[in-house]
């Protein structure tokens, strides 16, 4: 079961969902990033999975600026036209790195707080957009993150000034990133782009191809690969066990 808080940020008020292993703490803590379907119950059932698996999982809603919302229908988000461009207006616009790392900021200082966290550095997963706030949040914070993890993230290393790639040489981290075979913001190129700046800046990291589409991971998705999924899981236990628990 979640605990639902509220964490004050310079924005507003940001509901988050705050999951715990059975028994007693403190356990390393992981923040969970949302992708761009929001908060919604597949999300709870993987920030679970995690957190049965040893880690204090905090999942953040990032769309707190947009106000109250019902849970979205992964499924038709993906099919329906008129429902995406609902959320990439209505939502999508409200987000940004800017904004996803100020509500980091204030994550953090509430993890910081909290005496069933374990003293050290945090790990963070994200999936779709939030895989490129899990590598960013590296380099804002790096002295606070040992491990990130991205799935089926895209536009990880653009042309943009913001490029998440750019950050490279502050990144302290371990990264793991799953890219989707099929996702047309992933191509090849960002691959080798992405890899060269993590390998010049020295940061230790591993850029795998997963034979599925974008969006893979959480299950309601109809895009849901049930064994990249499983791939999923055993790579991401094995970038924070070997980073966090060492």
């Amino acid at each position: 079961m979640a605990d639902k808080i509220d964490i004050t940020t310079e924005d507003g008020v940001c509901p988050s969902h705050v999951f715990r292993p059975a028994g007693a703490g403190p356990w390393p803590a992981v923040v969970f990033y949302m992708d761009g379907i929001g908060i919604r119950p597949a999300l709870f059932e993987m920030a679970e999975r995690l957190a049965a698996h040893g880690y204090y999982v905090i999942l953040p809603d990032l769309y707190y600026r947009v106000g109250p919302y019902e849970p979205m229908d992964a499924k038709r988000v993906f099919t329906d036209p008129a429902l995406r461009q609902e959320l990439m207006q209505k939502y999508l616009g409200k987000v940004n790195q800017t904004t996803a790392m100020r509500d980091t900021r204030a994550v953090l200082a509430f993890l910081a707080s909290q005496p069933d966290v374990a003293p050290g550095k945090l790990g963070a997963t994200g999936y779709c957009m939030g895989g490129g706030f899990a590598l960013v949040a590296s380099g804002y914070f790096p002295d606070r993150f040992g491990a990130v993890a991205a799935y089926h993230p895209a536009n990880l290393a653009t042309d943009a000034p913001d490029s998440p790639h750019l950050l490279a040489p502050k990144i302290q981290a371990k990264v793991y990133v799953g890219r989707a075979s099929e996702d047309a913001n992933f191509p090849d190129a960002m691959h080798a782009r992405l890899d060269t700046a993590l390998t010049e800046a020295g940061v230790a990291h591993t850029i795998e191809l997963y034979p599925a589409r974008h969006g893979w991971v959480p299950s309601d998705t109809p895009v849901h690969d049930a064994t990249a999924a499983e791939r999923h899981w055993q790579t991401l236990f094995a970038l924070l066990d070997g980073a966090l628990r060492a």
